[in-house]
């Protein structure tokens, strides 16, 4: 992947971003037949922690303190994307379907209080609990906040911090996922993401080292519409509206207008009169309505 990121750029723009389901069904009409996948731009970068709670305005600068994890943590394990706090001030990351005590937070202003939850939930029902009942889940910013936390010992409490991992080359901060059923696998070495054209487009994740086909985007151009009448005079025996003779007529278009300079871009149609026809003979005293 890192070899067609790498031509995408220097080529076109970047490998593709898929943002919505429009994309989906414009990469899967341009695959056509090709049933195999190909590389899109997304890749797993799991040191991207963020929080649950978003505002940025409740966050100073740098305060996303040094994250006081604890022996060996984070152990980076794909399946590994939320955090526990522990008796001992020290955090951990953990496998968000598992089940904890949760802590919330009250924000007032700049200040945040925190309420200790003894429900056991999973990190997203801990987030959607929270949300519901106070502010969201704990932002821990400084750690004078993170002793404010008092976990009783042996327990571990669901906090905000999770790993946003998945990420566009591009920058590109779109939400939109298409995964197959039972994918992303989360298996280690898969960190790279390729569109199945032989499952409608689905992502899968796979090694960064296997070669595939790619997806480059190139710049947004600007899209104009220009008419140009033909005038042709009939040869024998030809008829002007028969397709292969219009389509060979707009390949020797583009040549000439290649010859001139234009860009390879510059797409030829002809355009068909109301009953469905290109050319209609030209009569004698109405010559300007062909």
């Amino acid at each position: 992947m890192s070899d067609a990121q790498r031509y995408c750029r220097e080529k076109h723009t970047d490998l593709a971003t898929v943002d919505s389901m429009e994309v989906v069904e414009l990469l899967n009409n341009m695959a056509g037949q090709y049933n195999q996948s190909a590389w899109i731009g997304l890749h797993d970068d799991r040191d991207r922690w963020k929080w649950s709670m978003s505002d940025p305005s409740f966050y100073g600068p740098g305060e996303m303190y040094p994250i006081p994890w604890g022996n060996n943590q984070p152990d980076n394990r794909p399946i590994d994307q939320c955090t526990l706090i522990s008796s001992v001030e020290t955090w951990f990351d953990y496998d968000c379907n598992d089940v904890y005590r949760v802590v919330c937070m009250d924000v007032t202003g700049p200040n945040a209080t925190f309420v200790l939850i003894d429900s056991e939930m999973t990190w997203t029902e801990a987030q959607s609990y929270c949300r519901e009942h106070h502010t969201d889940l704990a932002s821990v910013r400084n750690p004078a906040e993170n002793q404010q936390i008092v976990i009783p010992e042996g327990y571990y409490y669901w906090i905000g911090l999770y790993r946003d991992s998945w990420k566009w080359s591009d920058g590109s901060n779109s939400s939109f996922k298409y995964w197959k059923v039972n994918e992303p696998n989360y298996r280690a070495s898969k960190v790279c993401v390729a569109a199945a054209f032989h499952d409608s487009g689905k992502w899968e994740d796979l090694d960064c080292g296997v070669k595939k086909p790619f997806i480059c985007y190139g710049p947004v151009v600007p899209v104009s519409m220009q008419v140009i009448k033909v005038r042709v005079e009939k040869p024998n025996g030809v008829d002007l509206n028969d397709k292969a003779f219009l389509d060979d007529m707009l390949v020797e278009a583009k040549k000439n207008l290649r010859a001139q300079g234009l860009d390879d871009n510059v797409q030829l149609v002809w355009r068909k009169q109301p009953d469905g026809q290109v050319f209609h003979k030209e009569e004698e005293k109405k010559r300007d309505d062909l």
